[in-house]
């Protein structure tokens, strides 16, 4: 197995990830109880050099409940009967955090309102101001 290829052409060796496996709940009859199945992966996020400063930490912000205080991602998959699917299925899992913070978010640009939007908007509060007018009760004093 070669590692995690990202699609900014980023490579994760394996040697990076970490993996324990446990019994497992879900599908497998007595075979949960006999085998270990559950995948763990554990990869440290602050040592690696393979991705960037700042995709780092948009990964902490983001993912802040995934990591140990010593900076370590912990994923876990027990969906599967067997434990290879399930080690594929934790490095997905990765793969697609990654690549959700891989590119930084594209900043706001704050626009401005046109004046004829403002001018639009203040003719039809009066309007409704002249509505609730004509509604009010008026006092007949002959």
């Amino acid at each position: 197995m070669p590692g995690l290829q990202l699609s900014s052409g980023a490579e994760i060796p394996e040697s990076e990830f970490e993996f324990t496996f446990a019994r497992s709940g879900g599908p497998g009859g007595q075979n949960v109880n006999k085998v270990n199945s559950k995948a763990i992966l554990h990869w440290n996020i602050e040592a690696t050099t393979h991705v960037t400063y700042g995709c780092k930490q948009r990964f902490k912000e983001k993912f802040a409940s995934r990591l140990t205080t010593d900076g370590l991602v912990v994923i876990s998959s027990q969906e599967h009967r067997d434990q290879v699917t399930n080690v594929q299925e934790c490095l997905e899992k990765l793969a697609a955090m990654l690549e959700s913070v891989l590119t930084p978010p594209i900043a706001r640009k704050a626009t401005k309102i046109p004046k004829a939007v403002k001018v639009k908007r203040t003719e039809s509060k009066r309007e409704v101001g002249k509505k609730k007018q004509q509604r009010k009760s008026v006092d007949y004093d002959y």
